[in-house]
């Protein structure tokens, strides 16, 4: 995946996003960690590209700046989007499945917004020259797994993280 320091963070992340085996790496930590998928794709972005060590501190801002939109828009959405695909009656019928796509739309967008306000929280100085980019967003997606967890990262969860951090 090419990317230098002009790279944004909704470009990192569409892309990553996009590559074979992160979604579902993604998906897969939102579920057994908790995680905020934003928040871990910003902490691989300010890894890769940046190329900037990401701390306790640098996770807590992310989540400060993005928790209450989260919360009330992204998961709010996600909620009503999941709930269309078995019910309440009518659906699932064909009405109800353009309302999802719909539905759905609006939680991407919700999501565009969220890595926005993220990719703001750029400052900070980068690692010293030659550092390895893809070691510095193994160790900060790790660092998000942890924060949200409240433990280290499982075997499992550790596997997905390489996972991401491969397909950088």
């Amino acid at each position: 995946m090419m990317a230098d320091e002009t790279t944004t963070l909704k470009d990192f992340a569409l892309a990553l996003y996009g590559r074979e085996g992160v979604p579902p790496a993604c998906l897969a930590l939102q579920e057994s960690a908790g995680i905020d998928v934003n928040i871990l794709l910003f902490a691989a972005w300010r890894g890769a590209v940046l190329r900037r060590e990401v701390g306790a501190a640098d996770i807590a801002a992310a989540r400060a700046r993005v928790a209450e939109w989260h919360t009330d828009m992204v998961k709010a959405l996600r909620a009503v989007r999941r709930r269309l695909k078995s019910g309440p009656a009518p659906a699932p019928d064909a009405r109800t499945t353009k309302l999802r796509a719909q539905v759905q739309a609006a939680e991407i967008a919700a999501e565009i917004i969220e890595l926005e306000e993220l990719g703001a929280l750029s400052a900070g100085a980068p690692a010293p020259a030659g550092a390895d980019g893809a070691a510095l967003a193994f160790a900060a997606m790790a660092q998000v797994v942890s924060s949200f967890a409240g433990r280290p990262p499982t075997p499992e969860e550790e596997a997905a993280v390489r996972a991401i951090a491969g397909a950088i």
